[in-house]
């Protein structure tokens, strides 16, 4: 199966650019088909609820509408992504995260030739003429 927006050889560009407008379309009367369908939900359990529990007065449809939006503004925020503190961060896989890899093949040779006796020299430097760490 091939995905859906990208066009084919054997596609024209007019019925390509039809199939997306298509789909905008659907998003579109999707869209308010939900925004009609949340707005006589929330209506119905206003009028249903409200009047009886707290003396309000009833709400029309639009209202209904209004107090979703408001909802969405107040408790959901603007954006539709969902907030999350644990997002994973976006790797760069550029050729310059990449640089001085190319000797990594080196750096054994150079550890137990080098590292090594540099890591001990360091660790002794840092102890007291007695044998007990520096703090």
């Amino acid at each position: 199966m091939s995905p859906f927006f990208i066009r084919k050889e054997n596609e024209s560009r007019g019925f390509f650019a039809f199939k997306i407008a298509g789909v905008a379309l659907l998003g579109i009367a999707a869209i308010g088909g939900l925004a009609v369908l949340f707005g006589y939900i929330v209506m119905g359990l206003w009028n249903w609820l409200m009047p009886a529990l707290f003396g309000i007065p009833v709400i029309t449809f639009w209202q209904g509408v209004a107090l979703v939006i408001l909802a969405r503004i107040l408790f959901g925020g603007l954006n539709h992504r969902p907030v999350s503190h644990h997002r994973r961060p976006v790797r760069c896989h550029t050729p310059a995260r990449h640089k001085g890899f190319d000797k990594w093949e080196l750096y054994d040779e150079f550890w137990k030739e080098e590292g090594e006796k540099a890591f001990h020299a360091y660790a002794e430097n840092r102890r007291n003429p007695n044998g007990t760490p520096k703090e």
